[in-house]
């Protein structure tokens, strides 16, 4: 939580601690609860510095969808994770979003400085 946008959501959430005592590892989702929704720290990487592979990205959108379908959770925005710093192509890190969430009812809207995309998986 050293660079990008995770720095931002470590000063706006303020729960450093609460993340690090969930002793997660790569490939796993930490979870805040605040108010009425869940923010989500997928864990990529050890260090800032370093970079995520697309499979400990897809290990970690998978934590995040168990989570959410233990917890009816059916609405996620995030940002174009992995394609700032860590350089990862957004055209694959797309595929494997709609790809972990395929055949559930989660709806996913990414946010860029352009304009927002909807991902809509509908359980079949």
């Amino acid at each position: 939580m050293g660079a990008g946008i995770a720095v931002l959501f470590r000063k706006k959430f303020q729960s450093v601690t609460e993340l690090l005592n969930q002793k997660k590892k790569i490939g796993d989702v930490a979870v805040l609860k605040t108010k009425q929704r869940y923010i989500y720290y997928l864990i990529t990487k050890k260090k800032a510095y370093q970079k995520p592979t697309y499979d400990s990205l897809q290990s970690s959108l998978e934590a995040m969808k168990r989570h959410c379908l233990n917890n009816g959770v059916t609405r996620i925005s995030m940002p174009r994770i992995g394609c700032g710093l860590d350089k990862l192509n957004w055209s694959i890190v797309s595929a494997r979003i709609q790809e972990v969430f395929k055949g559930t009812n989660i709806e996913i809207t990414v946010y860029s400085l352009e304009t927002p995309t909807k991902f809509i998986s509908h359980t079949k």
